[in-house]
Formats: C-alpha cells, structure tokens, sequence
C-alpha cells in the first residue's frame, strides 16, 4: 500500500466549456474518514468518479491505492467498494441477487455468507428476496451499500450513504464505518448531513471546483471566533476569541481561576456559518471585494 491512499496533483476536469475540476491538489492518508463537503455542482460528485476511474481527468495526476485509476482500472476496482448518490441496481431483482451479482464479478469468495452478512448490516434480511422495485428510497440506498460492501474493500467511496435511513440504523453505520477504518479501510464520504461530517477525521469543502479548506472538522470550527461566557458569582462576563482550545486557558489565568468561577459557555460557530463563510470569502476574492 502507498504511504498516502489518495494522491491527487493538479488535477483538472472540463466538460466542454465548464470547469468542474480546478487544479485539486489533495493527498489522503490510509484508514482515514474523509468528507467532501459543499453545495451541488461543488464538483464533489466528479472528483470521486475520477478517482474510481469512472471518469477521465483532463489533465493532472491520481494515485489510489497506489494505482492509476484510469490505466490500471481492473486491478483498482477489485480493492474498492463505491456506492453511488443514485443506486446502480437492478430493480427486477431481489436484493440479494442484486449483492450476490456484483459480488461475483468482483471474484469474491464465501459469496453466500458474505452477502448474508452485508444484509444482515444494512438491515434487509427480512426483505432479501423481495424485488427492488417495490423499495422505497432509503431502502434502495441501503441496498446500494450492501452492494458497495461485499467485495470486503480496503477503500470505500459513498456518495449519500444514509439518505433516507434512520437515525438507528445512521448511527449504527457510522459506529461500523469508525470500525473499518481503525481497521486500515480507507473511507471517502460526500455528505450533505453537517452533523454527519463531524464524525469524519478530515473534510474538505468544495466550491465551483476548488477546495476551499482541507482539515480536521474541529480544526475548521476553532479557527473562528467564538463567544465564551463566564459567571463570577452573579455576574456574567463575555469575551470572543478565536482557537479557544488554546486561549482559553490564558483567559482563566487572567481571571485568577477562583472559586467563584461557577460556569463557563463556550458558544462555537456552526460549521454550517464555517462553510457559508468560506465560500463568501472565495465569491468576494473573484469580485475584487
């Protein structure tokens, strides 16, 4: 395995006119969970297809898993699971037909208990043999996982993996996807669940094509201000400062740490403020503001 998952250099993709790829420049370390964040037509859905090798770049370099995704395509899909935004699936057949067939292409061994234990994962055991037509959304989804995961891959892309699924089952996936990857399975997510993408070890947020941040959710949330409140017996003091983590404790040195200090509130910015003014910044830049 290479030292980095992912490898991405100045990679551009256009389709005609558009740019949806601006020169990403991105590397990704194993075992990790990585969010692609940002709102549609960000070029979130682009860029995973390019590292699949669904898609060809116009110009730059991916490394995944130390293959090229575009000349060494067969070997590469044999590694991954990829779960598309809209499920691939056949809908004239039963789930587990529809498991059992992209597992098979993927050589997989054991296939009958493998796909016993994906959908017994995504919850689908009780309508395994019922045809995919008749599924809701949410449940086509979980298909489409199951699907995703039965080739037992060292790197998983899911675009939208917990659409329409509750909040049970949405908890037990991410306790699972925690798992995988303290396991070494590398976890690429495009979500537009923002309480979701604090679970990722690392984000990057998109827009028109460029990445505008590439850190840790709660690196991105102390880089802003935030308001801290603290009580002196009935008195409430208020002060904002930015990396709090780190200035706060100079703050309570300030202030003699006493008794009397009864409560402090830390008040954080949302990442949803974090990314909206991210993306204001970058709209400001092309305007000359």
């Amino acid at each position: 395995m290479a030292e980095n998952a992912i490898e991405i250099a100045g990679l551009k993709k256009d389709f005609g006119e558009v740019e949806a790829l601006k020169g990403i420049n991105l590397s990704i370390e194993a075992g990790q969970i990585y969010g692609f964040l940002g709102p549609n037509g960000a070029g979130k859905t682009t860029l995973i297809r390019t590292l699949i090798g669904a898609t060809k770049a116009t110009a730059g370099k991916v490394s995944v898993l130390g293959f090229d995704p575009q000349k060494e395509k067969k070997a590469l899909r044999r590694l991954i699971g990829y779960m598309p935004q809209s499920p691939a699936l056949y809908e004239d057949m039963s789930p587990m037909e529809n498991v059992q067939f992209f597992g098979g292409a993927h050589g997989q061994k054991e296939i009958k208990k493998r796909v016993e234990k994906v959908l017994k994962f995504v919850d689908l055991k009780e309508r395994e043999k019922d045809l995919v037509h008749t599924f809701s959304g949410g449940m086509k989804q979980r298909t489409s996982l199951a699907c995703a995961l039965v080739n037992q891959p060292r790197m998983l892309f899911l675009d939208e993996p917990t659409s329409g699924v509750d909040p049970e089952l949405r908890e037990s996936f991410w306790k699972n996807f925690r798992e995988w990857a303290d396991k070494g399975v590398t976890i690429l997510i495009s979500t537009h669940q923002l309480d979701e993408s604090m679970y990722c070890d690392k984000l990057a947020i998109l827009h028109n094509g460029t990445i505008l941040a590439n850190d840790s959710p709660k690196n991105l949330l102390w880089k802003k201000e935030a308001e801290i409140k603290i009580w002196k017996k009935e008195r409430a003091f208020k002060k904002t400062i930015e990396n709090y983590p780190e200035r706060l404790p100079i703050l309570l040195q300030k202030l003699g740490l006493n008794k009397s200090i009864s409560r402090i509130e830390i008040n954080e910015t949302s990442l949803e403020t974090v990314i909206l003014d991210l993306i204001n910044e970058k709209v400001g830049e092309g305007l000359g503001v």
